[in-house]
C-alpha cells in the first residue's frame, strides 16, 4: 500500500544502523501496518525487522533490501562528493522573518 508522496518521508543520508531504524518504523507506521504484519509481508521475522527498527547492527543485507522493497523504500549509493549526496547532506533551515 504506497503512502501519499505529500506525506512520504524525504531522502536522507544513512551512516549507521540507528540512523536506518527510525526511518523503517516511520516508513511502516505511515502505512498503517503492525511490525507483525509488515515483516510477513516482507517474508522476514518480526524479530529481524525489530532489530532493524531498533538500529541493530546484525541485518543482512539481502534482509534489509526485502524490508526496504517492502515499504517503497530504496537504498541509493553514491559517491559522498556528488552534488545531490551534498543537498542531501545540508541541514534544512527556515527561512527567516522579515521585519
Amino acid at each position: 500500500m504506497p503512502a501519499n508522496p505529500d506525506t512520504s518521508l524525504a531522502p536522507l543520508p544513512i551512516a549507521n544502523a540507528a540512523d536506518l531504524g527510525p526511518v523503517v518504523r516511520a516508513r511502516r507506521r505511515e502505512q498503517s501496518l503492525r511490525i507483525d504484519d509488515a515483516a510477513s509481508l516482507s517474508g522476514v521475522s518480526v524479530d529481524l525487522l525489530s532489530r532493524l527498527e531498533n538500529g541493530k547492527g546484525s541485518v543482512r543485507l539481502d534482509k534489509l533490501l526485502t524490508v526496504l522493497d517492502g515499504l517503497g523504500l530504496a537504498l541509493v549509493v553514491g559517491p559522498k562528493e556528488h552534488p545531490w549526496m551534498q543537498s542531501l547532506a545540508r541541514p534544512v533551515t527556515a527561512p527567516t522573518k522579515q521585519p
